[in-house]
């Protein structure tokens, strides 16, 4: 798969917006789903999955300069959650001390992308940074789901559509990023009992991620041992999580649920049916385009600016849907 995406826009003569909602309605979603925004978001989703086949976490990869930096600051962010205890109220979930954390995370995101992005790239903060707060959850809500999860995509492939991350660092911006990247905010939700958002329940694949199963699949492509059933044994479960996203994926469904396996998330259970995990990692791609990228609900809080436009896309060229 050719990597296109640094060559749709012109860094020096381009000219960047603060992104804004322009979904409101189902015939929004067909335009989305139709978009040059939509395209370049698969095409950076593939491409990242094709960088980490059968690749396991600790396994060396380039890191460069500013994938170091970003490392880095996902790292100050998780300490801010030790500066930032939980309020000691009662409720099940939603502490009100997420909101000081979210409020901490926007008075500080210009200020971080300025460290980590060299100054010839300031000039992109305006489009970057409302993608990454929201990535970390809704602090009026005070819930994380899939949605914030497609923002934090959104900005990585908005680094790569600005030529900050180069072909190279893919393999890091997976591996290393958003591994850091699940690290925070499976803490943020459990220091502040952040509700599900938009989660279909015990029907869903995941309260909170996605992506996460999708690229992890591609990490056992061609494992000799390891099957798409192996996550029924804790034993492996608790040998590999540290090497496979999918693996600590589930080990993360344990530690917050309880009860068998196959009632509190009857299609992962599933999912260990299926016989390779070529076909589960296919499969997983088809079922975040239905249940993720074409659901209003969720999409209707994406945002768009001149690195994902809500334009049609070249290939869609007369065949908008209505």
């Amino acid at each position: 798969m050719t990597d296109k995406l640094t060559t749709f826009i012109n860094f020096t003569d381009h000219t960047f917006v603060k992104p804004t909602k322009q979904i409101n309605d189902q015939r929004d979603v067909t335009e989305w789903i139709n978009s040059e925004s939509f395209s370049r978001l698969m095409l950076f989703i593939e491409k990242s999955n094709e960088s980490i086949v059968n690749k396991k976490i600790s396994d060396p990869v380039y890191i460069s300069e500013f994938t170091q930096k970003v490392i880095n600051a996902l790292d100050v962010m998780l300490s801010w959650i030790d500066q930032i205890p939980p309020l000691p109220t009662p409720q099940r979930f939603g502490n009100k001390a997420f909101r000081d954390w979210i409020s901490r995370l926007e008075n500080n995101a210009y200020t971080l992308h300025q460290e980590f992005l060299p100054p010839q790239y300031h000039k992109a903060i305006i489009e970057l940074v409302p993608y990454f707060t929201g990535s970390f959850g809704n602090g009026t809500r005070i819930d994380y789901g899939s949605g914030h999860e497609l923002n934090f995509v959104a900005w990585l492939c908005c680094l790569r559509l600005i030529g900050i991350s180069e072909e190279q660092d893919y393999a890091a911006l997976i591996s290393r990023i958003f591994t850091k990247y699940l690290d925070l905010v499976r803490r943020l939700q459990r220091v502040y009992m952040l509700e599900p958002a938009g989660s279909h329940g015990v029907w869903g694949l995941d309260d909170h991620q996605f992506l996460s199963y999708y690229w992890g699949s591609a990490q056992l492509r061609d494992h000799k041992h390891l099957k798409p059933n192996s996550i029924l044994s804790e034993e492996l479960v608790n040998m590999y999580f540290d090497d496979y996203i999918y693996f600590g994926c589930i080990k993360y469904i344990h530690e917050v649920k309880k009860g068998p396996f196959h009632e509190h998330s009857p299609l992962l259970h599933d999912i260990t049916g299926v016989p390779n995990w070529t076909k589960v990692n296919s499969g997983l791609l088809k079922m975040y385009v239905a249940d993720v990228l074409q659901k209003f609900p969720i999409v209707q809080h994406f945002l768009f600016g001149s690195l994902l436009p809500l334009k049609l896309a070249e290939g869609n060229k007369g065949n908008k849907g209505n």
